[in-house]
């Protein structure tokens, strides 16, 4: 990369850290629990509206990997998730009423409070429909994944988001609250991806699975990006750029391996396809507050009233992290 590109990167760095500290006036602390976290705490960042339906197997699920603490926005929800978030121990809980885009989709919010309160710590940055699988993780702790991390002298581990769907009708797949999410839609695209390389940053990007098998079939390069580098080892001068698709300093993307071998990372399976997806996406169509005028949820109200079926023959079901490095969508890399 030219010296003037990579002028340009650190300039871009400190207007998004400048903007992520003037835009933590918009919150509101309701709750901060985090107390003396040791320094080997692996806390969590996540900004949610009107989900208190996921939340307690959300919670539970990241405690038992071995989160030590949550952090999270409350964006203008109504549905009682607050009050439940409120009472949690290990929750430190911020609100808003303002607009999730002009926060760059709560990518602001969260910047701001990771450079305030995370220094030096591990962070896991995911949404609530969003679970975190990665090599070993049936047997290990996400702090013995970070000290291998920190042994190695890595920074940042990868992950790709895979979409998760029921065999039927996704209107007719009822979850509860306390579900695993992955007994309702336990299938996935085992195929059906493709990679390239964004230049600027230095990340992958991957696109493919049944949400552009579906709703972007005829404009395939409008689906949405599925890569993602959900756990860093935050210092004060990270930002996210895009979700957690990319972050700078940009040496931090280079989650892969470029030169034939392989580099560990994970997987997300992302738990969107419930039966309330089509409430949910109704409701974030009407608010208008999601990327590129929230195109994503115009595709998903364009294909109302047509099949939900994800479900085709080629569909896998989940098994866990093994059957997932063995399609080739992790790797344990040289964590043996």
């Amino acid at each position: 990369m030219k010296k003037w590109d990579q002028y340009k990167l650190r300039l871009e760095r400190k207007r998004r850290r400048a903007r992520a500290l003037r835009k933590m006036r918009e919150l509101e602390c309701l709750a901060f629990k985090m107390g003396n976290l040791p320094k080997n705490a692996v806390i969590s960042f996540t900004t949610l509206r009107n989900e208190f339906v996921r939340l307690p197997y959300f919670l539970d699920y990241y405690r038992k990997l071995g989160v030590s603490h949550f952090c999270i926005v409350d964006n203008g929800s109504d549905d009682g998730g607050r009050d439940y978030l409120l009472a949690q121990p290990d929750v430190s809980l911020w609100h808003t009423e303002r607009s999730y885009k002009r926060s760059s989709f709560g990518v602001d919010w969260l910047n701001g409070l990771q450079s305030k309160h995370a220094d030096g710590h591990w962070c896991l940055t995911v949404d609530v429909d969003e679970f975190f699988v990665y090599p070993h993780c049936d047997t290990r702790s996400l702090a013995a994944l970070t000290n291998w991390l920190d042994a190695s002298r890595i920074r940042s581990f990868g992950a790709m988001l895979v979409d998760t769907y029921p065999k039927g009708a996704v209107s007719e797949s009822k979850y509860q609250a306390g579900q695993d999410p992955l007994d309702v839609a336990p299938y996935f695209d085992a195929g059906n991806y493709f990679f390239s390389r964004n230049f600027k940053y230095g990340n992958l990007w991957i696109q493919g699975g049944p949400r552009q098998r579906v709703f972007f079939k005829g404009r395939p390069a409008y689906a949405p990006a599925l890569n993602k580098i959900p756990l860093v080892k935050w210092a004060r001068g990270n930002v996210y750029i895009s979700s957690t698709h990319n972050l700078l300093p940009r040496s931090l993307n280079l989650t892969f391996a470029h030169n034939g071998g392989q580099r560990a990372s994970g997987v997300l399976m992302h738990t969107k396809f419930l039966h309330m997806f089509s409430d949910k996406a109704e409701e974030e169509l009407k608010r208008n507050e999601h990327y590129a005028r929230s195109r994503e949820y115009r595709s998903y109200a364009n294909h109302r009233g047509r099949n939900d079926n994800l479900w085709t023959e080629h569909s896998a079901k989940y098994e866990g992290w093994r059957q997932l490095q063995d399609i080739g969508l992790l790797s344990s890399g040289d964590w043996a």
